[in-house]
């Protein structure tokens, strides 16, 4: 009886061993895979402009579940109030910094812009005001801009300012010939650019068609980023982010743009001149 017991001791033993590998094996496969899927994270990052106004949309922008990156006009009657809900929130803030276009109404621009008929000393004063105007800005990114964004003398001294400032600079390629890439690789910034707008059209339709192709690019190049807008799109955009925040969740991971330049462009930020605007 005694050798029967020990050997179903022995035989229990050894299935518990032989479960315990296969366990450990599975976990293991698990566990590679979770850090694959981590580290293989395709990320979308989505800027918003024209906060800063108490624009349609702004509201339901400051409500998404997900971190997105806000722009705010400098000089306008909500801009310090958006600027601290959105960093209160764990959102991303850049100056939305008014540049003067091929066409367009001058009422568009907004106060402070930077046009092309300013001196060096200007533009570099009206660049340091708007950024002291926007609490807690850790970048910018052009208003309009399709002439100035090709001007290498205003855009010099424009990158010039965010740098010492320690701010990186977002084109918003209003302008396929513009200099901002080339000058920010040249003062080593992060030559960070919009990739798709989500609302030249203001249809929910052709909105959630940029925002499919924003991840399949995201999908495809690891990274994308998108610019939408409050305003007259605004209550469409909002729509269709908050869906499509659920419609893609386990496709793309929604970040701000500062984690782009941070673990993308391994850009971080060494401010020689002091920021007031924390």
């Amino acid at each position: 009886m005694m050798k029967v017991q020990r050997k179903i001791y022995r035989l229990i033993a050894g299935i518990m061993a032989f479960l315990i590998v296969i366990y450990a094996g599975i976990s293991a496969e698990g566990t590679a895979a979770a850090s694959e899927s981590t580290s293989n994270q395709k990320r979308l990052a989505i800027i918003i402009d024209d906060v800063g106004n108490d624009m349609k949309g702004t509201a339901e922008i400051l409500a998404m579940p997900v971190k997105l990156t806000v722009a705010v006009m400098p000089f306008l009657p909500t801009t310090k109030k958006d600027a601290i809900a959105a960093h209160e929130k764990g959102m991303d803030v850049i100056v939305h910094m008014p540049m003067e276009p091929k066409k367009g109404r001058p009422e568009w621009l907004g106060p402070g812009a930077i046009t092309s008929n300013l001196t060096d000393e200007e533009v570099r004063s009206r660049v340091e005001k708007a950024i002291d105007d926007v609490p807690h800005a850790i970048g910018m990114n052009n208003h309009m801009g399709s002439k100035i964004t090709s001007d290498k003398r205003i855009m010099s001294i424009v990158l010039d300012v965010c740098k010492e400032r320690g701010l990186f600079f977002v084109d918003s390629r209003t302008n396929f010939r513009s200099v901002v890439g080339e000058l920010a690789v040249s003062k080593n910034m992060p030559p960070v650019g919009n990739d798709i707008f989500l609302d030249d059209q203001n249809s929910k339709q052709h909105i959630r068609k940029q925002m499919d192709l924003a991840a399949q690019r995201a999908i495809d190049k690891d990274i994308c980023v998108v610019i939408g807008h409050v305003g007259h799109s605004g209550m469409n955009t909002s729509a269709v982010i908050r869906e499509s925040v659920f419609r893609l969740q386990g496709q793309v991971e929604f970040v701000g743009i500062g984690d782009l330049v941070r673990e993308v462009w391994d850009w971080h930020a060494t401010p020689t001149l002091p920021t007031g605007n924390k």
